[in-house]
């Protein structure tokens, strides 16, 4: 089961409202920071262009498949269209999904990549890791191989670990 996009970006709109700080990235993108352009540049023309609404504002999603796909990649999906301080930024990369081939990935090079998981869980059969620093990788019911790497802006900090403002 793939994880709700929509839910990632309705996550991201949240954040991206809240500020900026780094995110995790992979290939030269990164969310809240890479473009319509700098993709296009890296990657060239995608294999296929969709267009959707969320929350009234206009997404484009870019899918790289088959012989356009980065090398060990399925499919590279990344979408464009971030609010960030009340202005709509439509060329702007707010969330980007990773499907790799199955031995591209897994648990070792996920750990020497991205470090240790500010969470763990499940999702049916799947482990999930979860980081803060906006990256949820979802492993294959083996437990070793990627599936899915799914890459948004920083994800807010628990409540519980937050320290009162005064």
């Amino acid at each position: 089961m793939r994880a709700p996009l929509v839910l990632v970006a309705a996550v991201t709109v949240v954040v991206a409202a809240a500020g900026l700080v780094d995110a995790a990235e992979w290939g030269l993108i990164q969310p809240g920071v890479s473009t319509t352009q700098s993709v296009r540049a890296q990657y060239g023309t995608p294999s296929r262009m969709d267009r959707q609404k969320i929350d009234n504002y206009d997404i484009e999603k870019w899918i790289y498949q088959d012989d356009r796909a980065p090398t060990g990649i399925v499919r590279l999906t990344v979408e464009f269209g971030l609010l960030r301080d009340g202005k709509y930024q439509p060329e702007v990369v707010r969330v980007f999904e990773l499907e790799p081939h199955g031995g591209t990935f897994n648990r070792g090079i996920v750990s020497s990549g991205w470090g240790l998981p500010d969470r763990i869980g499940q999702q049916g059969n799947e482990e999930v890791f979860l980081y803060k620093e906006g990256l949820l990788v979802y492993f294959a019911e083996n437990g070793w191989n990627v599936r899915l790497m799914i890459f948004t802006l920083p994800q807010p900090r628990d409540p519980t670990e937050e320290k009162p403002q005064r």
